[in-house]
């Protein structure tokens, strides 16, 4: 497995691997219209993926305010390590500490993340509704220090 900087013409094959994780997981909650365009975050400033063998296997955004966004990997790729490495790659790319928010009902990836040292550091609800039509309960998290 690689981990390397998404570029456009990866962009399909990560839709095609979203549908695989929202369809086991119901993430995102709802399918995006256009999930190209969800994969891009306004104020992008890179993306990467795991791929092998020609597949993508996980991604993971970083917003230009220091924000891990849309990190996922696919379900026939878990237990392997990939959004270890994918979090890994991208606390790499920048020298700033790093935030990120999880819905509360996102178990696995709130256990990755205490796991990788990464601190709770406050809650709110979201604008959007989770599973149950309720507004999301987000934790917000801060990355460990380095060293």
């Amino acid at each position: 497995m690689d981990i390397r900087t998404r570029t456009p013409d990866d962009l399909a094959a990560c839709v095609e691997a979203l549908a695989e994780v929202q369809a086991a997981d119901r993430y995102p909650v709802r399918r995006p219209d256009d999930p190209g365009a969800w994969l891009t975050p306004d104020r992008m400033a890179g993306a990467w993926i795991a791929v092998e063998a020609g597949a993508v296997l996980g991604h993971v955004a970083l917003t230009l305010d220091a924000e891990v966004s849309r990190l996922f990997v696919t379900p026939a790729a878990r237990g392997r390590g990939v959004a270890a490495r994918l979090l890994d790659t991208v606390r790499a790319a920048t020298p700033q500490p790093l935030k990120l928010e999880v819905s509360s009902e996102g178990r696995a990836a709130i256990g990755l993340y205490e796991r990788a040292g990464w601190r709770r550091v406050g809650s709110t609800r979201a604008t959007w509704l989770n599973a149950a039509g309720e507004p999301a309960l987000l934790y917000h998290y801060v990355s460990p220090p380095e060293g």
